[in-house]
């Protein structure tokens, strides 16, 4: 009995050690996804010609096919965005900035709140055609400005 009353008490005592003991961090389920990421600034620029600039910066890891930064916009309807150029971007681990302009075919955009998504996407080759393959996507609700 004694023997079984010692070993309760050690389990017990294990046990409320490891309930005071502080949480070590939790892995990330990748690594690379860790590593890599995308932003937008939180102001975009309208030119007087219709053109919409849109910066950020981003981080990846090396990729086996060409690296993008691509950015979309939208204004009055959330579900409807327009593209707004892309990026060639550099996969050496180290933060970078990116910017793209384009004119959104068939909307005019004001100055105003809007909202952009960039995504870093890569083009993997697999086979006769590249496909693609997200690294980071991000959104953020920015203020475009007359430029």
């Amino acid at each position: 009995m004694r023997v079984r009353s010692a070993a309760l008490a050690t389990a017990a005592g294990a046990a409320l050690l490891l309930l005071t003991a502080p949480a070590a961090p939790a892995a990330p389920h990748d690594a690379r996804l860790a590593a890599e990421s995308v932003t937008v600034d939180p102001v975009g620029r309208i030119a007087a010609d219709g053109s919409v600039t849109l910066t950020g910066t981003y981080r990846c890891t090396g990729g086996t096919g060409p690296v993008f930064v691509s950015s979309s916009v939208s204004q009055s309807d959330p579900s409807v965005r327009y593209g707004v150029g892309g990026t060639r971007a550099v996969c050496d681990g180290l933060e970078h900035r990116w910017a793209n302009t384009g004119t959104p075919d068939r909307v005019v955009l004001k100055p105003g709140a809007a909202q952009v998504e960039a995504t870093l996407m890569e083009l993997r080759p697999m086979g006769i055609v590249p496909l693609p393959s997200f690294h980071a996507r991000q959104t953020q609700d920015v203020t475009l400005t007359a430029s």
